[in-house]
Formats: C-alpha cells, sequence, structure tokens
C-alpha cells in the first residue's frame, strides 16, 4: 500500500556535483600534504554564479586518506540530494601531488572521460574536467597553498568509481568523451530535477557538431523519433541530439551555435505542444491544448460536432484519429504551428523542419 501524502510536502534536497565532490577531495588532500593535517570532514567554497553574491561554503565527509611522499589520496561519495542522478552514490577520488612547477595539472583516473572530438570546452585530448570545477579546484587549492605557505604547484588526477559503466548510461559517447564520465557543476549544487546535465548536454551537442562541420543535426524527443530521423538522413550519430522534452534548450542554443538544418521529429502529442509555444514538453511542466486543436481543425473545415469531440478528447491520439476519420489532416496542421513557434525562437539562418512519427517510430507528417 502507498503510504498517505502528507499535505504539507517535504522540499526536494539539493545535492553536491562531481565537481564539489572533486574539489572536497583536494582540500582533504592538501590539508594532508601541506600541514599533515588528516581531515575527515573538509569544507569547499563554491563558485558565485551572480556577481556580487557571495561565496557560499559547504562541507562533505571525506574518507580513505592516504599519504605517500609528495602524494595523497582521498575519496568522497557523492550525495545528488532528491536529484535523479547517474552518478548519485558513486565513489568520487583524488591523487593529488605537488609539483615544482607553478599552477595545476590536470589528469584523468579510472572513470573520469577523455574528449576526443572539438567543439566542446576543453582540447582535444584533455580530461572531461569541466571549467567551472576546474576553476574552484584551483580556488580552494591557491587558498591553502596561501595558508600553507606553499609557492609550488599541484597535479590532479580525479576518479570515479565504475565511472565508465556509469558513463554508458549518459551521452558522453555521443559527445566525443571516450572513457568515463564528465566532472561536471556550474554553481557546485544539483537542483533536483533541473535536468541541467542534460540541457548541458544538449548545448555540447549542437557546439560539437559545428565544430565537426555538420550542417544539419536532428533533435528527437525518444527513441522511436530518433530512428526515424537517423534512417531517414543516413545522419552520423554526431548528428543526433537528444532532446527529449527540452525543445527549448535546442532552439535557444542555436543562436550560439547556428547549425544551417535542424530536423524536429517528435510524437504527436508532444509537438502539440510546441505548437502552442510550450518549449518544455513534460507532461508535468505543459499540457495538451485540445481547444487549439479544435481551432486549428476547424481552419481545416472540420464540423462543429467533430471540433466539440477533440475539445472532449482524453489524449492528443484521440484527437488524431477523430481528425483522421473525417479525413481531416490534423498532423500537418500542428507540424505547421509547431514549426512556426520554432522559428520565433531559433535565429533566422536556421533552416527548421518538424517532423511527427507515432509510437512505432513511423511517418505521421511534416512541415518545413
Amino acid at each position: 500500500m502507498w503510504p498517505e501524502s502528507s499535505e504539507q510536502q517535504q522540499p526536494l534536497r539539493t545535492g553536491l556535483t562531481t565537481g564539489t565532490c572533486a574539489t572536497a577531495c583536494c582540500v582533504a588532500a592538501a590539508h594532508l600534504l601541506l600541514g599533515q593535517a588528516s581531515n575527515t570532514r573538509v569544507s569547499v567554497t563554491l563558485p558565485a554564479t551572480r556577481k556580487g553574491q557571495e561565496h557560499k561554503i559547504v562541507e562533505l565527509d571525506i574518507f580513505n586518506l592516504e599519504h605517500a611522499d609528495q602524494l595523497a589520496h582521498a575519496a568522497t561519495i557523492k550525495d545528488a540530494g532528491d536529484d535523479p542522478d547517474v552518478t548519485h552514490g558513486a565513489t568520487v577520488w583524488v591523487n593529488l601531488g605537488l609539483t615544482t612547477q607553478t599552477g595545476i595539472q590536470f589528469r584523468a583516473g579510472p572513470g573520469v572521460g577523455t574528449v576526443t572530438r572539438a567543439g566542446l570546452m576543453l582540447d582535444i585530448g584533455e580530461p572531461a574536467i569541466n571549467p567551472v570545477p576546474r576553476q574552484m579546484i584551483h580556488t580552494n587549492l591557491q587558498a591553502l597553498a596561501q595558508q600553507y605557505d606553499y609557492a609550488g604547484g599541484f597535479e590532479v588526477q580525479i576518479g570515479i568509481n565504475n565511472g565508465e559503466q556509469l558513463a554508458l548510461k549518459t551521452m558522453n559517447g555521443r559527445l566525443g568523451i571516450l572513457g568515463g564520465l564528465s566532472v561536471l557543476g556550474t554553481s557546485g549544487i544539483v537542483r533536483p530535477f533541473s535536468c541541467s546535465a542534460w540541457i548541458a548536454s544538449i548545448h555540447q551537442g549542437l557546439d560539437v557538431a559545428l565544430a565537426n562541420g555538420c550542417d544539419h543535426v536532428a533533435a528527437a524527443t525518444g527513441n522511436a523519433s530518433e530512428a526515424y530521423v537517423q534512417q531517414r538522413y543516413q545522419l552520423q550519430e554526431m548528428q543526433l541530439i537528444e532532446m527529449g522534452d527540452f525543445a527549448g534548450a535546442v532552439l535557444k542554443h542555436l543562436k550560439k551555435s547556428p547549425i544551417a538544418k535542424l530536423s524536429v521529429c517528435a510524437g504527436f502529442g508532444k509537438l502539440t505542444k510546441l505548437a502552442n509555444g510550450h518549449m518544455d514538453l513534460h507532461s508535468s511542466r505543459s499540457s495538451i491544448d485540445f481547444d487549439q486543436l479544435a481551432s486549428l481543425a476547424a481552419k481545416l473545415g472540420a464540423s462543429h460536432q467533430l471540433q466539440t469531440q477533440i475539445r472532449q478528447a482524453n489524449t492528443a491520439l484521440q484527437a488524431l484519429q477523430l481528425c483522421q476519420a473525417d479525413h481531416i489532416d490534423l498532423v500537418s496542421a500542428v507540424c505547421q504551428a509547431a514549426l512556426q513557434q520554432a522559428q520565433a525562437v531559433a535565429p533566422a539562418n536556421v533552416a527548421i523542419e518538424v517532423i511527427a512519427v507515432d509510437r512505432q517510430g513511423q511517418w505521421l507528417g511534416q512541415a518545413a
């Protein structure tokens, strides 16, 4: 039996990014190397996300503290809060070394990927440790170097246990990040269900496609739609964007990465939402406007009876089937309305087409 839901729901718990975890390990290892202090709980200064904002400080538990010569090891468990993060519960660890050369050298340990394609924020061959985590580590280590009057540099190797297997559940392979996960984070904090990692992967996918000379990409909402558009145009993996429900993330980022042609391929229900101006197509954040569908059908000659039936429909599929039975091409009208909404957001120099497919990945209609 499901538990009774309380009248006052508890707020969702925030978590910490992989970058914050790696920074905490660096801090603990630096205390051990520079001050011979075995701290099993350390403080990390997070980046300010807005100008004038104070830097937030968080604390993390550390384990497996080890020290040998000029090298220290520290680990922590990632807590992503209530976010369904693939790395929640993973062990993030760091080997920190002291160097005579100033600055910080980053290395990918087991479970952390390596960049193999242009278009990402890092050079080819670099460990997939994103710029903000790098800066977090630099800021926190620099503060400790001043505290301990240390003038040398650091070598930072970051690893994630089981990271290579966990990476198979992410878009890293498609982005050209091979061998493991990325060390991510922009604020240091994981906001539950913000889907920031997914949206970042969408942006990176567009950046990679543009940097590698792709003039056509396809953004699909699911497996069936992606399979259809990939086969239709014989697209390479690099040209496929796992859009999911985040149409706005794709369309808005085209201003930064203007690909010549974008194919948006989705199920009919999702496209009815885009046709109504929704940029987030998830059922919890947008709904199907049956009045709009009835209005579109009316422009195609639908009877008053059919319009009433559409307004009373339970699903977009039911509305579609009602129109099909009356030979009303609702699919094309929805695709055209969705296209107009997409064109209003994306830059004018991007040619957009919208394709509707059914749940089996069969073509229903399109507009361009």
